[in-house]
């Protein structure tokens, strides 16, 4: 039976969190096709390594991470925090003021259970309690896109080949 609490992390989950994203961030990259390109995964690991980070250091003034745990055991991750370069450079400067949400991650024996829709609507209640009336979120997993188009349909910006030939990357805007 799977007893899930949504919480923020601490200090003390730093390292559980690092082994969290290599696992996930690996699993991805393997379902992708793109487990060959060792440079990418090295640097969405150590990215999400600098995000959590800046939330502890900030107290999630910086980025604001939750994590979802079942019985002490991390099964996954979302967070937010102002548009990513990425995000800036692909819309031109146009989200710049928006807060993305981002690190979608869901342990790969936990997916298709609904647990990114449970992380995505506590941080929605997050975002809400903030006052943040829009934010932005953007993939260039396939998969992931695949989800995303089903909860929000087309997005505002398709960058064709984007990472390489049929790679592409796309973000979407969401008005809460």
């Amino acid at each position: 039976m799977i007893h899930i609490r949504i919480r923020r992390p601490t200090e003390d989950d730093k390292d559980q969190l690092v082994e969290f994203f290599k696992t996930v961030v690996v699993d991805t990259f393997i379902k992708e096709g793109i487990e060959e390109m060792v440079d990418d995964l090295e640097e969405e690991i150590e990215s999400k390594k600098q995000y959590l980070e800046n939330d502890l250091k900030s107290n999630g003034k910086l980025r604001y991470f939750l994590i979802a745990e079942d019985r002490g055991c991390i099964v996954g991750t979302i967070e937010y925090g102002l548009a990513s370069d990425l995000i800036n450079s692909c819309t031109n400067g146009k989200y710049k003021n928006l807060y993305e949400v981002g690190t979608v991650f869901v342990r790969p024996d936990y997916q298709g259970q609904g647990m990114g829709n449970l992380l995505l609507n506590a941080m929605i209640q997050e975002l809400q309690y903030q006052g943040i009336r829009e934010f932005c979120i953007d993939s260039g997993y396939s998969n992931a896109q695949k989800i995303w188009r089903k909860k929000f349909g087309e997005p505002e910006y398709f960058l064709e080949n984007y990472w390489e030939e049929g790679q592409h990357h796309l973000i979407w805007k969401i008005k809460l």
